[in-house]
């Protein structure tokens, strides 16, 4: 998968059809307590809180473009990604039948099924769910939305061309990782920039399948994904992914739960922002590594602020919801 400067300005057009371009700031107060010029890339205001938006908008384009005989489309998500396509769905005239796992975050499905979705809770992760969300999908001839997709990374990657575009002498990004297409649309869009910014993905030590396979050379899936970022809760990589972050990405860190409560409330405090979990795993990870990162230009993705009201009151009270 590669992307020119062209195509991603296209993709751009079609997102600020819908959106504004998010705000990026240095935060000065934010900047003392890392110890670097910190930037920070708002995905928290897209108008579903979360950068998987711009994907919806590219991906719901294609279709229309593509196949005008589709009258539904049908996946599986944590939240974000279903958030994104039930929007761009119900825009366009397409019904969105969403799966998710079993005591996921209500206050996300309540968001899904207010931008249009058919919401259908099935199996004790979002691989269970993804699964009955394809068997679905050939029963009822609905077109399967996958986690990745060209389409969904050309449009999740404009925020990142945003980004490098605005501050192209950014040392170094950090990016949390899912299923893949927030870091695969960064390395992806600094390389049709030509720029030589290092890439440095994020998962939860609850959630390392991305992380272990990268150090071990091929995909190795994990027996569970339990954390309460649930964003980065994926226990299958995607190949199509993995083959681009492998090669793009300058390391992979692993963060605990604590490190990413923490930064939710370092958030809160420095520069009054809300972000869910798997939004403030970038900063824990520029945290882990600040005495490396220090005085060098830095930007971490707020890639959500959708965290229930309970969940957040117990990370500002000092601890983290369990899982």
């Amino acid at each position: 998968m590669k992307f020119s400067a062209l195509e991603l300005e296209q993709a751009c057009a079609l997102v600020y059809g819908q959106m504004s371009a998010t705000a990026q700031y240095v935060w000065p107060l934010l900047s003392e307590i890392v110890g670097c010029e910190t930037w920070v890339k708002h995905e928290n205001h897209t108008p579903t809180g979360a950068f998987k938006v711009r994907g919806g908008i590219t991906f719901v384009d294609w279709v229309q473009r593509t196949r005008p005989d589709v009258t539904g489309l049908v996946t599986a998500t944590r939240g974000n990604h279903g958030q994104a396509q039930s929007r761009a769905a119900s825009r366009a005239g397409l019904s969105a039948n969403i799966f998710v796992p079993k005591g996921n975050s209500k206050e996300k499905n309540l968001a899904m099924k207010a931008f249009g979705a058919n919401l259908v809770e099935f199996g004790e992760d979002f691989d269970e769910a993804r699964l009955e969300a394809a068997r679905q999908a050939k029963i009822n001839d609905w077109l399967i939305v996958p986690a990745f997709h060209t389409e969904l990374v050309r449009g999740v990657a404009t925020y990142a061309f945003e980004l490098l575009s605005g501050a192209p002498h950014l040392d170094t990004i950090y990016i949390p990782i899912g299923c893949g297409s927030g870091i695969c649309g960064t390395i992806l869009a600094r390389d049709a920039l030509g720029l030589k910014t290092k890439i440095v993905g994020v998962v939860s030590e609850h959630a390392m399948t991305a992380k272990l396979s990268v150090d071990q050379g091929e995909l190795v899936e994990t027996n569970s994904a339990k954390t309460f970022a649930d964003g980065m809760a994926v226990r299958v990589p995607v190949q199509a992914a993995f083959d681009i972050y492998r090669q793009g990405a300058d390391r992979i860190i692993c963060v605990s739960e604590h490190e990413i409560a923490e930064a939710m409330r370092i958030y809160f405090r420095s520069i009054h922002q809300v972000s869910e979990g798997a939004g403030a795993a970038a900063l824990a990870g520029l945290m882990q590594e600040r005495e490396k990162m220090a005085g060098k230009a830095v930007a971490v993705i707020l890639s959500g602020g959708n965290i229930d009201t309970k969940d957040f009151n117990c990370v500002l009270g000092g601890s983290f919801p369990k899982v």
